[in-house]
């Protein structure tokens, strides 16, 4: 039986999943956002929005839940709204696709759960602090120098100390990408080995924003630099590790002082990049870029990307937010307000998962 208490909270949870939807411009080419459920996260089960039950296929399909952190809680939800792991943060958290940790400020030791909560790997005496990139545990230094690979038995594959502090890591196809303080990239093999590495330059302050690798390390996109802050893509030339060379870059005008999102998308066939002003993107293969106006700082990006289409959480004033929906290469095609001061966004396929205040929401890209 539903309390006059949870019948409130339903009837105020779908007003928010429907403004969402209603707000929503219409989308060329017939794509439309579908609402499908909606769930709050102290909540068991998700409520559906489309007139058809909810199937629960958290066991059934393990690899179609999304990490999220929201509110006081984190875990992961399926793309049908069920929790296999909802829990309220009690300290740190580290959390990826596969795999999560809390961690206090000097750990004695960290044990890593997998995506049902179950452990994976107990860390003794790690000295760093634990992150999970391409399905592998790494921990990075207290002093954000040095980065070690752990295996499963939670013993230290290799450790590699870099000359500055790191500013960004990414990872992918046995390849380990960062960027440091000092305004250098360094490329390390599967057993730690430096088999790359690259000074962008072309700036007063030499820094490293942000960098991101394609699926098979074939590509490093990177923000480098202040006063002049720059944009670049190294592809690899030939068989060996090594052979990189820019292919593109570009001046960001003012740009940024602090950590920047940038991800490849839709495949690798985009890179998309925050820029002063709004959404930077480059086409791999026409290899020209462009820039979408936003107004505002953004909150979050879409990792994916999928049916030509990117989004991204919008900040303002206060706890003013906005979902946007970018039709590559750059026309915006959805606009929709909303209040919250944290967000969360994710996307599987063409499930779209949005998070504000204590509530998750899900869409569908559909034509009609």
């Amino acid at each position: 039986m539903i309390t006059k208490r949870q019948m409130w909270f339903i009837t105020g949870v779908v007003f928010f999943a429907v403004y969402f939807f209603i707000a929503a411009r219409p989308i060329p080419l017939e794509t439309v956002l579908i609402p499908c459920w909606l769930n709050d996260i102290e909540s068991a089960a998700p409520v559906s929005l489309s007139g058809s039950p909810v199937r629960d296929s958290v066991a059934a399909q393990p690899d179609r839940r999304i990490p999220f952190s929201l509110g006081g809680q984190f875990g992961y939800i399926s793309r049908d709204g069920f929790f296999s792991v909802n829990q309220v943060k009690k300290a740190n958290i580290s959390l990826s696709a596969e795999h999560w940790a809390e961690y206090e400020a000097e750990p004695d030791r960290i044990t890593v759960y997998d995506s049902d909560g179950e452990t994976f790997t107990l860390i003794e005496n790690p000295r760093g602090y634990p992150f999970f990139l391409d399905g592998r545990t790494f921990l990075i230094s207290s002093e954000q120098n040095v980065i070690s690979e752990i295996d499963r038995s939670g013993a230290v594959s290799w450790a590699y100390e870099f000359p500055a502090p790191l500013t960004c890591v990414d990872a992918a196809a046995g390849l380990v990408l960062a960027g440091s303080l000092d305004g250098v990239i360094g490329l390390l093999d599967g057993g730690g080995r430096q088999v790359f590495t690259f000074e962008p330059g072309g700036s007063r302050y030499a820094v490293i924003l942000g960098c991101a690798m394609s699926r098979d390390g074939s590509r490093l996109a990177i923000i480098s630099g202040i006063d002049d802050q720059r944009f670049l893509i190294l592809e690899r030339f030939g068989a060996n590790a090594s052979d990189y060379k820019v292919v593109y870059h570009e001046f960001l005008d003012d740009g940024f002082r602090r950590p920047v999102h940038i991800t490849f998308v839709e495949n690798d066939r985009w890179v998309v990049f925050e820029r002063d002003g709004g959404l930077g993107f480059y086409e791999i293969n026409a290899r020209q870029a462009g820039k979408v106006a936003l107004k505002g700082e953004i909150s979050a990006i879409d990792q994916s990307g999928g049916q030509g289409m990117v989004f991204v959480i919008i900040s303002r004033f206060g706890d003013t937010k906005e979902l946007v929906g970018i039709r590559l290469p750059g026309r915006i095609i959805i606009e929709s307000p909303f209040r919250s001061e944290e967000v969360f966004l994710g996307r599987i396929d063409s499930r779209l998962i949005v998070g504000g205040g204590q509530t998750l929401v899900s869409f569908d890209l559909e034509k009609r």
